[in-house]
């Protein structure tokens, strides 16, 4: 790692991790706070005494034993941040460069769906906060808003559809061109829910927010999903439900079927699930424009890998040929270094901001993403780094 970054960010740049500090003092001073606690602990917690306990567990719940969410956070420990001193970390930058686009910082607001359930305004509140602070805004299938609302609602801020490829073709290009349409600038295939995990906090309730209708948005605005019911799903939910459940996954989607689904789009393809360096390999030969090293946060798979213990493996295999996004346990700024440095080109934030939400609506959002963003800045300062394109593995050491 040389001494001197290759980036110099302008002199008049702000640092975030100051100002926001100071804007949460000078609130201080005022006798105010923020619209949501600071320490995550105090979040989730407030959340949870806000949210119904099915809303909550429906969030906070994984796979099984939770073995794998629980490994997630201790893999991010196993890493260790070796700071460097006297690097002048006076002005710092945190933008990257991404599909064509630059960013402000690298981090987006991942796909989470069914968001009606944790605050009225859904997933409309967290799209304007992402779009305030000019990140990117990932729309889960499973909205409680359609494609097309969510879209509106972010003017011409960067948006990505996030695809559940189902069993009706049709079904499937009918939602692709929607979103293109829709300003959606790219398209992430998850590719780990062939099949829902068995997620024992929703059966012990037992509650799934499907077979409420929540979440379904996209479908029962459909004209191909329509055009399967005999009545309008308003007229006859049950129906619509049912017919939803029988096309929503499909355990038999192959490498091959990524030909197709690349004919139906012009948009950039991300392949999100990625945790082997052999399936990362054939994500490039398949013509992926991106992968995103992810275990769903642990809510699929019970003792999974952990998604940062996959990210150096899968980061050789792929040598540069296309970026790599993280998500999967990120929740601190130094989790986010930690990810970059070993390999990712951005990171996707998920249960975090969604407590924000919870709490806040809109604000709630911008505010924990806020902070983030400023404990994201000041551990890359602290740490000697005055971009984020200097960070490589030589900054961490890792425990045994």
């Amino acid at each position: 790692m040389p001494d001197s970054p290759h980036s110099v960010p302008s002199p008049n740049a702000p640092s975030p991790g100051m100002q926001r500090q100071l804007e949460i003092y000078q609130l201080g001073l005022a006798g105010k706070k923020l619209s949501v606690p600071i320490p995550l602990y105090h979040l989730e917690k407030k959340a949870a005494e806000i949210l119904s306990p099915q809303a909550y567990d429906y969030v906070a719940g994984s796979a099984s034993g939770e073995r794998t969410a629980r490994a997630n956070l201790a893999a991010f420990d196993r890493w260790r941040i070796v700071p460097r001193v006297l690097r002048d970390v006076s002005q710092r930058d945190l933008s990257v460069e991404l599909l064509g686009q630059t960013l402000p910082a690298p981090v987006l607001l991942g796909p989470v769906g069914v968001q009606n359930i944790i605050h009225a305004e859904g997933e409309l509140a967290a799209a304007r906060a992402a779009a305030s602070l000019g990140l990117p805004f990932v729309l889960s299938t499973v909205s409680s808003r359609p494609i097309e609302e969510v879209g509106q609602a972010m003017g011409a801020a960067t948006r990505w559809f996030q695809l559940y490829w189902g069993k009706d073709h049709e079904l499937t290009t009918s939602l692709l061109q929607r979103a293109e349409k829709s300003g959606y600038s790219a398209i992430v295939v998850a590719l780990d829910t062939a099949m829902l995990g068995w997620r024992e906090r929703d059966l012990q309730h037992p509650y799934l927010p499907f077979l409420f209708g929540h979440g379904l948005a996209n479908y029962f605005t459909d004209p191909v999903f329509c055009g399967r019911l005999q009545q309008p799903p308003l007229a006859d939910p049950a129906s619509a439900i049912r017919q939803w459940a029988v096309t929503f996954s499909n355990a038999a989607l192959a490498w091959s079927d990524l030909a197709w689904l690349r004919q139906q789009t012009k948009l950039p393809i991300l392949l999100k699930g990625i945790l082997h360096p052999e399936d990362a390999k054939l994500a490039v030969d398949h013509g992926a424009d991106a992968i995103i090293v992810s275990n769903h946060g642990g809510r699929q798979v019970d003792g999974a890998i952990a998604a940062l213990d996959a990210l150096p493996a899968v980061a050789a295999a792929i040598e540069n040929k296309i970026p790599i996004l993280f998500d999967s346990g990120i929740r601190y700024g130094a989790d986010a270094v930690k990810a970059l440095a070993l390999g990712a080109r951005a990171v996707l934030l998920a249960r975090l901001y969604i407590w924000g939400l919870a709490i806040a609506g809109e604000q709630g959002v911008r505010d924990v993403v806020q902070n983030f963003l400023a404990d994201l800045d000041l551990t890359m300062g602290l740490s000697g780094f005055r971009s984020v394109k200097d960070l490589d593995a030589s900054i961490l050491t890792k425990e045994s």
